[in-house]
């Protein structure tokens, strides 16, 4: 992430003070050593977020916060353990006849969600194969109002209002590329195949994460904790093959591609779930599990690029093997 707009409305140059609306990301009420309660806080927009504190925290006379809320701050920017930190001084929340900007506050995909919506269904209603229509259009029908806002992720990639449908979507455009110059290669490969698994292959990030209303991931919720997105999905499907009447054969290979799409197990990993239970086993299921890291990977890597000038190198990220990246400007 880049740094917060918050932090470039200084109100004083010389107490280095801002002040500006935000979200509250996270609030909690803690106690010092001295026994008085202060306001920890997560404060973020849509470029960044900072680590703030309210001390000598009284309800009363500050109000009470709640995650996901919009408020308005006044405070001091000061460096704290290498990083940037804001001591409030002032605090409140919207009030309901104030009206911000709130693209300036959520990161949101760059495409508006229903047209977006419209595409992925769009995509579907061409399908020949009347099992994998059917199913595209039970999950695309049932959980219409969560992918029209969710995030794909809690941090790493499109974590964002709407981030589920762009990353879909997304890789819908390069799978119908893929698979044009493919299927001209290999007449057996099945791109009604590959675009259902797109469509699938995170659909149970709808129950892996918790997400506010607001359209941005909180954490994980206990079946995502203890199951994760791939189980459930595959469950998602299975239930959902019953219900249609979907052919055995049909339901399993969408089962695989869910199983396999985050490829073989990285025993290195600091979360060993970004490994799948199986490889890919069949072209359709490489075809997704390629665009999945493909899509997932530059995402990544042009919002580093972006956060840094050219000519310059990035601080290195975990979730691309601890690497750091260059921008390298135009040619």
């Amino acid at each position: 992430m880049s740094r917060m707009r918050l932090l470039n409305n200084i109100i004083s140059k010389s107490a280095n003070q801002v002040e500006g609306f935000c979200i509250a990301k996270n609030v909690q009420v803690k106690s010092n050593a001295k026994g008085s309660d202060y306001l920890d806080l997560i404060l973020g927009d849509a470029d960044g977020e900072i680590n703030a504190k309210l001390w000598d925290y009284d309800p009363a006379v500050h109000g009470t916060y709640k995650a996901d809320s919009v408020i308005k701050v006044r405070g001091t920017v000061s460096i704290f353990r290498d990083a940037e930190q804001l001591k409030i001084e002032r605090i409140r929340n919207l009030h309901p006849d104030e009206d911000v900007d709130m693209s300036a506050l959520v990161p949101c995909a760059p495409f508006d969600s229903e047209y977006m919506y419209s595409k992925v269904w769009d995509c579907t209603e061409k399908f020949k194969c009347e099992e994998l229509k059917r199913l595209a259009q039970y999950f695309l029908t049932k959980h219409r109002d969560l992918l029209i806002c969710y995030p794909a992720a809690l941090k790493v990639h499109h974590a964002q209002r709407g981030g589920l449908l762009y990353h879909i979507s997304t890789m819908l455009d390069a799978a119908q590329a893929i698979c044009g110059v493919y299927g001209a290669l290999y007449p057996s490969l099945n791109s009604e195949l590959v675009f259902a698994g797109i469509i699938l292959h995170d659909i149970a990030k709808m129950k892996e994460l918790e997400v506010g209303s607001l359209g941005l991931a909180r954490g994980y919720s206990a079946h995502g904790q203890l199951l994760g997105h791939i189980t459930i999905g595959v469950s998602m499907v299975a239930t959902a093959a019953v219900e249609l009447g979907t052919s055995e054969k049909t339901e399993l290979l969408l089962e695989h591609i869910l199983l396999s799409h985050h490829g073989e197990p990285d025993y290195g990993s600091p979360l060993p779930e970004y490994g799948s239970p199986k490889p890919p086993m069949f072209p359709e299921a490489e075809i997704v599990r390629e665009l999945d890291n493909l899509d997932a990977k530059l995402f990544t890597m042009f919002a580093a690029i972006s956060g840094v000038n050219e000519e310059e190198f990035t601080e290195r990220l975990w979730s691309l093997d601890n690497r750091q990246l260059y921008n390298h400007g135009n040619l």
